[in-house]
Parts: structure tokens; sequence; C-alpha cells
């Protein structure tokens, strides 16, 4: 077991500020503690802040050329501790090796690799009239991170900010903070000047509304659940920040009746279950022609049973467990409601798999003849469950869809893309996948309604971190 016991705060690992409060890292795998870490308090916050509000006065007027030398560096030192980051976050919150080397580690390069090309090309400034028009970074930002996609995440903050010219304090999740303690680590290595980037390890209600409430932070850009950045928002209003959310999601995945339906409703049950169904994104209401109803149920039964539930470092793993056993009663309650509300349990259920007792894992899970008033089609689970909602016609499928507080991403599934393409235009979220189609990192992501605000990745999650100034009689 390690010990974490210091926070990242102007170049240097340095002691909590009012001494060490411990917490247990747990391994979701085996439920037995891998690390322990200290939680920061505000005093910490202040100290972080500081740092970056001095750093700034000189990062932000560096060159273009000196700000792409650096990420170039992060580049070269993150492959260095490539697998190192990847087997970190399988064993921290349960992701399979193969799904963490493949796509989890994999983001935090697509992040950076992003930031880099759009810095090469963007235009800082232009003329209009007599007026110019300047982009410029927006200062301080605090960044709250989560469990479940963590380098994902960190990185999709921070390697533009860097690329903007601005300075960060990072609070991961304390849940699986361990991957941030090594990005950290790579970031120290490739040389990002002090002050630059901080990290505090804390909770929500301490080191978070200190950051949120804090005058000396710019803007707040946080990733997690509705409830969480709600709270965000209201620490941000005193001070009139900027704050940019990502959070919960309730993703319908239509599949019109020309679809190939064998290859839709696996591969769409597959994508529910992936990362044990602990995306944002996932598409956990799946919308049939009733007509269709019962195909539907027998094909997403053979996915969910042909889904292997193991152990993150086995070579057939294709779930691991969930994050915590916080999260595991959460999924289990809502479980029982759904069979509690009337919905038709095809496969799954209650319970861990059979042979795994210990650890935080979930039997993949469908249900059938489901509603749209029920709770389980109305809650984010997150957790490997299927909830399969019968429509009458488009008209009553893109209804269904949009009957949600929730907007962060939708799926259609139609042999006509011509036809798939009108039926997405008219799904309030912030994304939509046509035909299995896979995320885009140039693209923005982010969400309607309560899904949250502002966008990330590519060139509009660059421009998040931007003010726009206009200097108004500049030119003759």
């Amino acid at each position: 077991m390690k010990t974490y016991n210091q926070f990242y705060i102007n170049g240097e690992w340095v002691d909590p500020v009012e001494g060490v409060n411990s917490y247990e890292v747990i391994n979701p795998s085996n439920e037995e503690v891998i690390a322990k870490i200290a939680l920061g308090s505000s005093a910490d916050v202040d100290k972080a802040v500081s740092a970056a509000q001095e750093a700034f006065n000189s990062f932000s007027v560096t060159s273009v050329e000196d700000r792409l030398a650096l990420l170039q560096k992060i580049v070269e030192v993150y492959q260095s501790r490539y697998d190192e980051i990847a087997e970190t976050i399988s064993n921290e919150m349960g992701a399979p090796l193969s799904l963490s080397k493949a796509a989890q580690a994999a983001t935090g390069l697509g992040h950076f690799s992003q930031a880099i090309e759009i810095l090469q090309n963007f235009e800082w400034e232009e003329t209009k009239g007599k007026t110019l028009i300047r982009k410029e970074p927006i200062g301080v930002v605090g960044m709250i991170t989560p469990w479940n996609w963590p380098i994902n995440q960190i990185s999709c903050k921070v390697a533009p900010a860097l690329a903007a010219g601005c300075t960060m304090v990072l609070k991961p999740t304390e849940i699986a903070p361990l991957n941030a303690i090594l990005f950290t680590e790579v970031l120290h290595e490739a040389g990002v000047p002090k002050g630059v980037f901080n990290m505090v390890n804390g909770d929500g209600p301490t080191v978070g509304e200190a950051m949120s409430s804090h005058a000396g932070i710019d803007m707040m850009s946080f990733t997690g659940s509705t409830r969480a950045g709600i709270s965000v928002a209201k620490g941000a209003a005193d001070s009139v920040k900027r704050v940019s959310q990502e959070l919960g999601g309730k993703s319908a995945n239509i599949i019109l009746d020309d679809a190939d339906f064998e290859a839709a409703v696996t591969g769409g049950a597959s994508h529910c279950f992936l990362n044990s169904g602990q995306s944002c994104n996932a598409p956990t209401r799946m919308l049939v022609p009733e007509s269709r109803h019962d195909e539907a149920k027998e094909i997403a039964r053979k996915a969910a049973e042909s889904t292997k539930v193991g152990d993150p470092f086995g070579e057939d793993t294709a779930i691991g467990p969930v994050v915590s056993e916080v999260q595991f009663n959460k999924i289990q309650g809502l479980i029982e409601k759904g069979i509690e509300e009337g919905a038709e349990l095809v496969t799954g259920g209650p319970g861990k798999p059979d042979g795994l007792n210990a650890g935080y894992y979930v039997r993949p899970t469908v249900f059938a003849k489901v509603n749209n008033d029920m709770t389980i089609a109305r809650e984010e689970i997150f957790g490997p469950v299927l909830s399969i909602l019968p429509y009458k016609d488009e008209e009553e499928a893109v209804t269904i869809a949009n009957d949600t507080d929730y907007g962060l991403y939708g799926y259609v599934s139609s042999g006509d893309t011509e036809r798939a393409k009108k039926i997405a235009n008219r799904i309030r979220a912030g994304s939509v996948s046509i035909n299995g189609a896979q995320a885009d990192f140039t693209a923005p992501f982010g969400g309607y309604k309560q899904s949250g605000n502002g966008r990330e990745w590519g060139p509009f999650g660059f421009e998040e971190f931007l003010e726009t100034k206009a200097v108004v009689g500049y030119s003759n």
C-alpha cells in the first residue's frame, strides 16, 4: 500500500496546511485498500490559487511556440508512463486492462494531440473596421474531475487550458485519485512552469466548495453528477465566474424498423455495458418498434449473457467491477426498483455474478417492457443496466427520447442514413451518433438541459478557456 500525503502546489509536492486527513483508496475488484491519500482543506486551495494567480502573469503571455513545445513534451513523457497509467486506472476504478490501454489512457494522448493541432492554427486576433478582436486566456481555472473516465476528464480540461495560456487548480476524484498523481508527475517532468498546474486532493464539500466559491478562480470546469454540478454553480454564483459543466445523462438509443436489428441491438447493449455502464453518454434507454420488442429483448439477452464480468486483469474480461460499494448499492437498489415497478427482468438482476463474491461486481442486466415513467428510465443508474422501451411510430420515439431531464447524448440506427439524420436533428442532446459512429475528439462534447452547459473537446472546448476583448479605435 502506498501513501500520498502531499499536494502539488507551485511546482513542488507540499504537505497539507492543516495536517493530514487520511482517506483510503479501495481496489473495487477485491475491496482491499491499495493507497491512502490526504484530503485537503480550504487553506490548501488558497495556497494553490495564489500560486496559479502569480504564475498567470507570466504564463498567459508566453508565445504559442513555447506552449506548443510544452504540450509536445507532455505527450512524450505521458507516452513513457502509458502502461503505468493504464494499470493504475484498472486498479483503482475497475476498468478492464484492455479498455484502460485502448481507451481510458489513450484519451489523454488524444486530447493533448488535439490541443497541439488547434494551437498550431488558432487565430488569436482579427480586425473588423477600426476594432481589434482579441482572444485571451480566461485566467485561473478550477477543475473538478470524476472517477469513471478519470484521465479523459483531466486531460480534456488541462490540455486546452495550457494551450490557451491559463493556469489551474485540479481537484481529482478522491475515489480514484492515483492516476491524477501520475498525471501530475508527467507534467512536472515535462517542465510545466511553477504555479501553472496545481493539484489538491479532497472531497467535494470541502475542497470542491472552496474552489467553486473562491474569488481568485476565474472559471470552474466541472464533470460529475447533476446534483454536484448544481452545488458548484451555486458556489460560483457570488463571484460571477464562468462555469462549464458536463453532467449526467440518460441517453436514448432509437432503433428504427429498417435497421440491421441484430447489429444495432447487440451494439447498443454492449455499449451500454461498456466500462460497467459507468459512462455519462451510455445508451441506457433502447427504443424499439412495438412489433419488434420481443426480438430486441432476445438479442439483448444474448449480448448481456455473453458479457464476461471479472477481474480487470483477466484476459477475457469484458467488464470489471463498478467503482465502489456506494455505487454498487445504488445500482442494486435501482434494479430492485425496476422489478418493483413492473418492468420485465430479461436477464441479470440483483446480486453479484456467480463466483465473484469479493469486489463490487454487477450482473449485466436487461429490462424489457419499460415505460418512460419508470424510475429505471428516468434516473441515471451508472451501471450495466439496459432498459428496452417500445414505441408505436417515429413521432412517439422522438417524444420518448426527449422526455428526460437530461440531454447529453443520443443514438439513432437506420438502414436509411437520411432518415436517421432527420431523427438525429430532432433529438434534444449535445451529441447524436448515427449507426454506431464512434466519438470524435474534434467535435464538441456537452449537453442540453440538466446534462450541463458549455462544451469540451476540440476547438469548441478550447474556446471555453478564452475571453474575447474588443480594442476599439485600434487602427486609423
